[in-house]
């Protein structure tokens, strides 16, 4: 579960003392419990796959579960940099967005998070103007990062072919973790953002991008009947953005002195950790679909 405040501080400080060592060369050894890693990704991609094609509903079910545990692991990391969300309207409006984008749409997804922002604003105002700017914007922040970008994945969902688009979406922004962290391991040299994340290499996201095109060429013509050019532009588009996402979160953690957003899941930190990229690759992949390849 979350580290305490007292171990996040001193992470921090060790960061901080170590700010100042070159740590551009990237390590040939990834950090990571490799086998519980995978073990722990099968079982999550089963899970996808089983909520998908079983009964659509399901996934919905199953990615609002996921904003949930990533909501609050967020909040709790904002809390370890003195940032107290106005929990209660937070969690109670970001779990009602993915449904709202699978039921009522882009229409839904947007009032939903319209009508979250101000519950956040009037639950935060009653309490005092002490800090409350910050705590406001701290509630909004989590409902556009995890909940509103989640949500959009409701939109493809609901397409008569929504399990193939999550389908395609997912395999992407897979292969581009698969991608990075099999080429960095092996060739990685030169480090892309050493005071960020140490390990990526520039090696490592040449491998993204070209797992990333490769899977994505062959799950749009498969799975969709699209032309094979999209998937090279949807390939492209995730490595980049995925490569964000990692990196946002990353500089996130280091910001309030983490590691991990939890340990919930072996291998991998918490759930936030295994959202990272596929939040920020969620909107490219939608807007990419819905241009290229339309229902």
């Amino acid at each position: 579960m979350p580290e305490t405040v007292t171990s996040r501080r001193s992470y921090k400080a060790r960061l901080r003392a170590g700010a100042g060592q070159d740590t551009t060369p990237v390590p040939s050894k990834a950090g990571r419990n490799l086998p519980a890693a995978v073990a722990v990704g099968v079982v999550l991609v089963a899970l996808i796959m089983a909520s998908l094609y079983f009964w659509k509903p399901a996934f919905a079910i199953v990615v609002t579960l996921a904003v949930g545990v990533a909501m609050w692991e967020l909040v709790e990391a904002l809390r370890s940099g003195h940032i107290e969300v106005p929990l209660v309207p937070t969690v109670v409006a970001g779990l009602l967005l993915v449904p709202a984008a699978y039921l009522g749409g882009a229409e839904g997804l947007a009032t939903g998070f319209a009508l979250g922002c101000l519950g956040v604003l009037l639950w935060r105002a009653v309490e005092g103007s002490h800090g409350a700017l910050r705590d406001i914007a701290g509630g909004v922040f989590v409902l556009a990062y995890v909940p509103l970008l989640a949500g959009l994945s409701a939109l493809m969902l609901a397409e008569d072919d929504g399990p193939q688009r999550i389908l395609v979406f997912v395999l992407v922004t897979i292969s581009s973790d698969i991608g990075g962290y099999a080429v960095g391991v092996l060739f990685g040299r030169h480090a892309m953002a050493p005071s960020l994340s140490p390990k990526k290499s520039w090696e490592g996201f040449a491998g993204s991008v070209l797992s990333c095109v490769l899977v994505g060429v062959v799950s749009i013509v498969v799975l969709l009947d699209g032309p094979w050019w999209a998937g090279v532009v949807l390939g492209v588009a995730v490595a980049c953005f995925a490569t964000v996402g990692d990196l946002a979160e990353s500089t996130l953690k280091r910001d309030v002195g983490i590691k991990d957003m939890s340990s919930i899941l072996p291998g991998h930190g918490g759930v936030m950790d295994r959202l990272d990229s596929l939040l920020m690759t969620v909107p490219v992949s939608w807007a990419l679909l819905t241009l290229f390849v339309p229902a």
